[in-house]
């Protein structure tokens, strides 16, 4: 086995142990890119779970859509202008609020701080997500998946941050004081 593959199923495991996913019947995920740790085994295992497992679709105002992921087979590779290509569900359309129906929702980031505020890549996309949650009366627990490295001392923040309730690492998980 690959060393790629080997840190994607090591989170994996790590995060299918935390209790907010072990009891989770729905969660909103992402496919990972670039140097993102890998999120394809996760979303497989939850799948197998028989989870219902929510992946974005990236509209044209930097808000997220919603569709159903059925494996890996149910993915297509879309490129957005010069700036990035993502995968992203084939199939049916559910909407921007579907986010609030999950039990807890996997946030990509670049950095998160001893707060837990998540440092974003600078869509506002996932700013977004956390408003609609906000707004719907949504506690769903919310998890960052990052290397060791990127959990740092601080991140910038403005006002309408908001704090996630844990880290995912290769050395295990970091919970913030919030509830979750």
């Amino acid at each position: 086995m690959n060393d790629v593959r080997e840190k994607e199923d090591a989170f994996a495991r790590c995060a299918l142990a935390l209790p907010e996913l072990a009891h989770a019947r729905t969660v909103a995920a992402y496919v990972s890119v670039g140097t993102e740790p890998g999120t394809l085994a996760l979303l497989d295992a939850l799948h197998a779970r028989g989870v219902r497992v929510l992946l974005p679709v990236l509209l044209a105002d930097n808000d997220l859509d919603w569709g159903v992921y059925e494996g890996a087979d149910s993915l297509v590779r879309v490129q957005y202008g010069g700036r990035m290509a993502l995968y992203e569900p084939v199939g049916t359309r559910l909407g921007p609020q579907a986010v609030t129906e999950a039990d807890a929702v996997l946030l990509p980031g670049l950095a998160v701080d001893g707060r837990g505020l998540r440092l974003g890549r600078g869509g506002g996309s996932y700013d977004r997500v956390l408003a609609r949650l906000e707004r719907a009366g949504a506690d769903p627990a919310l998890v960052v998946l990052l290397y060791d490295t990127e959990v740092v001392d601080r991140v910038p923040a403005e006002p309408h941050d908001r704090a996630v309730h844990a880290v995912v690492t290769p050395s295990g998980v970091r919970r913030f004081g919030v509830p979750g």
